[in-house]
């Protein structure tokens, strides 16, 4: 197998950017899925994008780009200030943390793409990832689009209810606007249905496997998103969903 192609699964294939035009084209789908920007010269980038392992999955046959993400390696707690995540997110509990981690960021799929299997590669590309780089964390913000809270009530009070960090790794405030859900809704109960209606699929994939968030949602304005951290302890993946993963990969 090309160093560059890391993962083919039917009409599928995963492979890391490999030069500044697969750099490009990944910021210029983020932009798409993003912001809605159309134009070749729109790109959403940042200064992240030069430190990151940046991952592509592609329609094999046609070559099309359709899902895109990037991957920042940390040895470990003590490097969580280096994240992109840092900037919105008071993490100084995680610096206890003594195993590998990752942050993915930057997570997107073509909005006119609707297969589910595309979600399932990319995920099955991380499991790879996770493994072969003994990773014991994998954290980022999960996003959910446009900034008004009332949209995601449900969710909010969902993710309350049932997956609120550890209080030892519990991230605290540092943003300048934020929606404190954990508060704010702690007398309400969520409507399941509706609140896994809500969910974005990137953090209702998270959560099936066991993932946790902050007790607060970050106001982005530059991105136009409601976001919360989330945090994944890869030991704390149920069996039955890591096989199901790395089946993929097989």
């Amino acid at each position: 197998m090309d160093e560059a192609e890391m993962l083919s699964k039917g009409r599928y294939r995963t492979r890391i950017a490999d030069g500044d035009a697969d750099i490009e084209a990944a910021q210029r789908l983020r932009q798409l899925a993003f912001r809605g920007g159309d134009s070749q010269d729109d790109l959403d980038r940042d200064q992240f994008d030069g430190i990151c392992t940046h991952i592509l999955v592609e329609d094999a046959q046609d070559k099309r780009l359709i899902c895109c993400f990037r991957m920042l390696p940390l040895d470990g707690g003590d490097e969580i200030e280096r994240s992109y995540s840092a900037q919105f997110y008071e993490l100084s509990a995680l610096r206890a943390f003594s195993g590998r981690m990752v942050e993915m960021g930057r997570f997107c799929i073509h909005p006119e793409a609707r297969d589910p299997d595309i979600l399932r590669v990319a995920w099955a590309e991380m499991t790879r990832y996770v493994d072969d780089n003994d990773v014991e964390l994998l954290f980022g913000c999960s996003s959910f689009k446009g900034t008004d809270a009332d949209d995601y009530l449900d969710a909010f009070a969902m993710l309350k209810e049932r997956h609120l960090a550890p209080r030892r790794w519990l991230p605290r405030v540092k943003a300048p606007s934020v929606f404190r859900f954990a508060q704010k809704l702690r007398l309400r109960q969520p409507d399941a249905k509706l609140a896994m209606l809500r969910m974005p699929p990137l953090l209702r994939t998270y959560l099936v496997m066991g993932g946790w968030v902050s007790d607060h949602a970050v106001v982005d304005l530059q991105m136009n998103t409601l976001h919360v951290f989330t945090g994944l302890e890869i030991n704390a993946i149920p069996p039955a969903r890591k096989r199901l993963l790395r089946a993929v990969v097989q």
